[in-house]
């Protein structure tokens, strides 16, 4: 059995070598108790759509797929969770916090301060269960999952 030390040894070596493709500017907006990072392509009155990643990874996840979806006409939101990239809590006081409601409500707040209502989403298991929380809070959200198998 591999101990985690080892485990996130051998994904951070992984992880270290090229630096990963850029696919559009890197933008910050304060949303909720976050800062949070963006990347947005396509036409601000395109159908917006919100590309969420999955742990270990990060909005890189999606360099190839987000300038498809926005030569198609698509608003494409694809922001750093909490924790990840670019993204900071604008209070240092804030109690950290990494359960699946808070990402939905940091989608919420993200899509609040962009002013979107109503947006397509999709994101790999397990952050699909952000999406799908995000769903019930606000029925305006569409989930497309991306689950494999």
């Amino acid at each position: 059995m591999i101990s985690r030390r080892t485990f996130g040894k051998v994904v951070g070596a992984g992880l270290a070598g090229a630096p990963p493709a850029t696919f559009g500017p890197l933008n910050q907006i304060d949303a909720g108790m976050l800062n949070i990072g963006y990347v947005e392509l396509g036409p601000p009155r395109g159908r917006p759509v919100i590309l969420l990643h999955g742990w270990p990874y990060d909005i890189h996840s999606y360099a190839e797929v987000a300038p498809m979806l926005a030569r198609r006409g698509h608003r494409v939101i694809v922001p750093h969770l909490r924790g990840h990239g670019t993204t900071r809590f604008r209070d240092a006081a804030t109690v950290r916090n990494a359960q699946q409601a808070a990402f939905a409500l940091d989608v919420i707040a993200l899509m609040d301060a962009l002013g979107i209502d109503k947006a397509l989403g999709t994101a790999p298991s397990p952050a699909s269960v952000t999406t799908s929380r995000r769903r019930r809070r606000a029925p305006s959200w569409t989930r497309c999952s991306t689950r494999a198998g």
